[in-house]
């Protein structure tokens, strides 16, 4: 069956939403491996720059929360549901871990193999879905899945057991040749020469990017849960201040226990952050939050699974004018398949709609608080799961 437009974009503001998102994602890879060093490290805390991205959504959400209500009512609003925010302490705990742990992973991989191994999230998210929210998945979606796992594989097949050296266009024999012949030429080029570019491997990187997965495919089932079940009936935007909140609190826990946290804002580590390659992180990541938030509790994941293989093939030729990667038989050929499961999976995706409804304007958010009747308890209706 395939998809109808209008059932994947019913109203303006989804479309734009949609493609906010995706344009926000792309950015995020971008923008993180154009502030690193030649050698691939960080001149600034990366711990600090997430705690910063937290505080900009907090102020961001609450000043749309006080665009129809003022701050005495916002405090009203977050001592009235406390026991959610204490909630929220659980997905705030893993995205920080997932936030800290892209630094890391864009440091050792190149955004594209980066993005794909992330795609992985998919299988495992299927999985938590099925466990926690009893939605079984059928088999349609079980191939897709396999699929999708097979095409990230395929990053890191080594095409020289098929093709002769001289013809051979893998990535993998490509590499030497890359980092010895072009390395003089500095800049970008001699950034990416340290780059895991042929994906998975059993090596410390590997680890790091399953936990990441696991991260994100945790605290997004959890916080979709909390967003359509336990804080349904909590204004979107207050939701949004209990994340940040916690958040905040979890990433200066963080530069605690690294015994960090004074030396992270003084003059000399803030003039690192206060730079444009860094500061445009900031904003691009807070945005993300935001709109994230959105896609989690109104739209469904037909969207995401189609902007998920958008962003893998735009990542792609931005970073081989940006950086000079190319795009090898490799890198194609699992972009593909990875991007055909996700259509496949979108045809037939897991779907859980708690207490939510759609909306049309951002209007109908600003005053959905005091608005809205929300679904009966006993009616029962459907939305697509969301993965962060």
């Amino acid at each position: 069956m395939v998809a109808n437009w209008r059932d994947l974009f019913p109203t303006k503001l989804t479309f734009v939403i949609f493609i906010f998102y995706m344009t926000l994602f792309i950015g995020q890879g971008i923008f993180v491996t154009a502030s690193q060093e030649t050698n691939n490290s960080y001149k600034y805390n990366t711990v600090t720059v997430v705690l910063l991205t937290e505080v900009l959504k907090l102020l961001v959400s609450a000043s749309l929360y006080c665009r129809e209500n003022n701050l005495k009512s916002l405090v009203r609003d977050v001592r009235k549901d406390s026991n959610v925010m204490m909630l929220y302490f659980v997905p705030a705990f893993l995205y920080c871990l997932y936030n800290n742990l892209a630094f890391v992973n864009l440091a050792t991989f190149d955004p594209t193999t980066y993005y794909l191994l992330l795609q992985l999230r998919v299988v495992v998210t299927g999985v938590l879905f099925q466990i926690i929210f009893k939605k079984y998945l059928t088999k349609r979606q079980w191939i897709s899945l396999i699929l999708l796992t097979i095409g990230c594989m395929l990053k890191q097949l080594n095409f020289n057991s098929f093709y002769s050296d001289a013809n051979d266009d893998s990535e993998a024999a490509s590499i030497f040749v890359r980092n010895t012949t072009q390395v003089a030429n500095g800049g970008d080029t001699a950034k990416m020469m340290n780059k895991n570019m042929t994906g998975f491997d059993f090596s410390l990187s590997a680890l790091l990017i399953v936990a990441q997965t696991l991260f994100s495919c945790l605290a997004g089932v959890y916080n979709e849960y909390l967003l359509k079940d336990k804080g349904a009936e909590v204004n979107i935007f207050v939701q949004n201040v209990y994340m940040y909140v916690d958040s905040i609190v979890c990433n200066a826990i963080i530069l605690l226990l690294r015994n960090e946290f004074l030396a992270a804002f003084t003059r000399e580590s803030l003039s690192a952050i206060f730079r444009f390659n860094v500061i445009i992180i900031i904003v691009n990541n807070a945005a993300i939050g935001i709109v994230t938030s959105f896609f989690l509790k109104y739209m469904n994941s037909i969207l995401k699974t189609f902007a998920s293989a958008l962003e893998l093939l735009f990542t792609a030729v931005l970073c081989y004018f940006l950086f000079a990667i190319p795009i090898y038989v490799n890198t194609a050929l699992a972009i593909a398949m990875v991007s055909f499961a996700i259509y496949l999976y979108s045809q037939s995706p897991v779907v859980n709609m708690g207490k939510v409804r759609p909306i049309n304007s951002i209007n109908e958010v600003i005053h959905s608080y005091d608005k809205r009747k929300l679904l009966d308890s006993e009616d029962e209706t459907d939305l697509e799961m969301e993965i962060v």
